[in-house]
């Protein structure tokens, strides 16, 4: 299986059948979260998506005809919304994430989804269009990037800063390739001054220092600052009740504006790490060695938790995972306690007085390197890790 993604062109009445269709599974997934959250307050168990599910369409719907837009749209969107939601209370309940929160209009990545119903259902796609079931044939900006003639499985189309995408689950055999080179691997430091460092001697910038992503960043803060205007003159014209429609109309104007700029910002730091990914795996070492990094807890510290946030580790880590996997490459990921920087790569010897300042490691045994490069030689050596 693999998955596509990319850009849609749809018609006007396409666009109104998505967005009120992201509309109700909005509204829906919302209705789940406040269903469960007050049978828990009356002392009642939890409510799973798949009964939820029933007992909106059997008892809620046809005894509320006030909301029987709710099957106005594909069920099957639907339905998928519910069982995200009872992913999310499921994730809760285990501890691996907070209390789930409501999706808001507009700031919450929700989706229309669709299915491959059977067996015989066939969802067609050509190389400038795919037919997406309720929609209809739907014309594709970037034309011969799905493949034609393969199986697709399920898709879902979302709507970002007014630009519409659809991403698919294609079949696909599972080719596992085998690493051209059986003796050498590379490591990986991770950083904030230097994105990575590779124990070949490369080292990838920080994309927030390119000129692009400064001009970018110059021009959001300009807007946003027009969109806050905008918010206190709404305020004193609600005061006088005057031109307050106009004012909201400018707003929303204003709003997608910040939000094609966020976009825009996100898609370079995306392009980037693709590129970088892609260097990594091409030369096909033996291995690849990163150190399991603790995001959540640098995020913690409100120095550096923009700087972690623009970085995308994660995002690194799981695109890295998954192109090793497409080119046999193994992965391994060392611990995050692992002493690569304070490990002298020459003889061995760990520097535990080393300060985040120094930015070159210097040894009693006469080795001199530079921190994060000597770090990056340290995973490439690592003995004890685990394989993603």
């Amino acid at each position: 299986m693999r998955s596509y993604k990319t850009e849609i062109n749809p018609t006007p009445e396409q666009k109104q059948i998505i967005n009120r269709t992201i509309g109700v599974s909005r509204f829906v997934y919302n209705f789940y979260l406040t269903h469960n959250k007050e049978a828990h307050a009356q002392g009642g168990k939890f409510i799973s998506g798949m009964d939820f599910s029933k007992w909106l369409n059997n008892d809620f719907v046809p005894n509320n005809p006030d909301k029987s837009w709710i099957k106005e749209v594909s069920s099957k969107s639907i339905k998928q919304s519910i069982m995200n939601a009872e992913r999310a209370f499921k994730r809760f309940f285990k501890g691996q994430s907070k209390f789930p929160k409501f999706k808001k209009k507009n700031k919450s990545d929700m989706k229309m989804y669709f299915v491959k119903n059977d067996a015989k259902m066939v969802i067609e796609c050509e190389r400038h269009r795919l037919k997406i079931p309720t929609l209809g044939w739907v014309q594709l900006k970037e034309k011969g990037y799905i493949p034609t003639g393969k199986i697709i499985k399920s898709g879902a189309v979302s709507n970002k800063a007014g630009r519409y995408y659809v991403s698919v689950l294609v079949e696909t055999p599972d080719v596992m390739p085998k690493s051209a080179d059986k003796s050498k691997g590379i490591g990986i430091d991770l950083g904030l001054k230097d994105f990575a460092v590779i124990s070949s001697g490369i080292t990838k910038k920080n994309i927030n220092k390119k000129s692009i992503v400064k001009k970018t960043e110059k021009k959001l803060r300009r807007e946003q600052r027009r969109l806050s205007r905008k918010y206190e003159n709404l305020k004193q014209k609600n005061k006088n009740k005057k031109g307050a429609e106009a004012t909201r109309k400018n707003i929303d104007r204003q709003v997608v504006k910040v939000q094609k700029l966020h976009q825009r910002l996100d898609n370079i730091r995306t392009d980037y790490i693709n590129k970088i990914v892609n260097d990594l795996t091409k030369t096909k070492p033996n291995y690849i060695t990163i150190e399991n990094l603790n995001v959540s807890g640098m995020m913690k510290n409100k120095h550096l938790s923009k700087a972690v946030a623009q970085q995308k580790f994660y995002e690194f880590r799981v695109k890295l995972e998954h192109k090793c996997k497409q080119n046999g490459i193994e992965l391994r990921i060392v611990d995050r306690f692992y002493p690569s920087s304070k490990l002298c790569h020459e003889c061995g010897n760990i520097k535990s007085d080393l300060k985040l300042s120094d930015r070159i490691y210097k040894c009693e045994c006469g080795y001199e390197a530079d921190r994060d490069l000597n770090a990056s030689l340290n995973l490439r050596d690592a003995k004890i890790y685990k394989t993603a």
